[in-house]
């Protein structure tokens, strides 16, 4: 492992630890907060359901079924998982884009990184060059941007 990827990796670590990322669900009622309408119609589509049923001769004996088919398939809105970032998802494009979005090429690395990279004897002075010229032009870098630092 190169010094660039050592750094890299403990400011993800870091960043897990900071964030509380640990790929585990957490109750949250921040679903309610960021979509009233969507928990309203929810709860206005399955009482409108219930009344049906009741009504129903032949529907009326299932109405737990419903019930617990409501719970069931709703409460997952009520959790909150928060992935993990990982040095081994950077630059990969499969299924767990799919859960953890491209992070790496959305998130700014913080400028401590930057430091360490620049003040580090272990990093070559061309990655060095290369990492200033990446600054100059772009401002801000992404995780990408400095993973492809260790790969040039």
């Amino acid at each position: 492992m190169t010094e660039i990827q050592r750094l890299l990796n403990d400011t993800i670590e870091q960043l897990n630890i900071a964030e509380k990322r640990d790929n585990r669900p957490r109750f949250s009622i921040s679903f309610i907060r960021k979509h009233p309408g969507l928990f309203i119609g929810m709860w206005a589509g399955w009482l409108a359901t219930l009344i049906v049923m009741m009504q129903s001769d032949t529907l009326a004996g299932s109405v737990w079924l419903l019930v617990v088919l409501f719970a069931l398939l709703n409460g997952f809105f009520f959790f909150d998982v928060n992935p993990r970032y990982r040095y081994s998802d950077i630059d990969v494009l499969d299924l767990r884009v799919c859960y953890n979005g491209e992070w790496y090429n959305t998130r700014h690395v913080p400028p401590t990184l930057i430091d360490n990279i620049l003040q580090s004897p272990r990093v070559d002075a061309q990655q060095k060059t290369l990492l200033q010229n990446m600054i100059t032009r772009k401002g801000e870098l992404s995780f990408y941007d400095v993973f492809s630092l260790s790969r040039a």
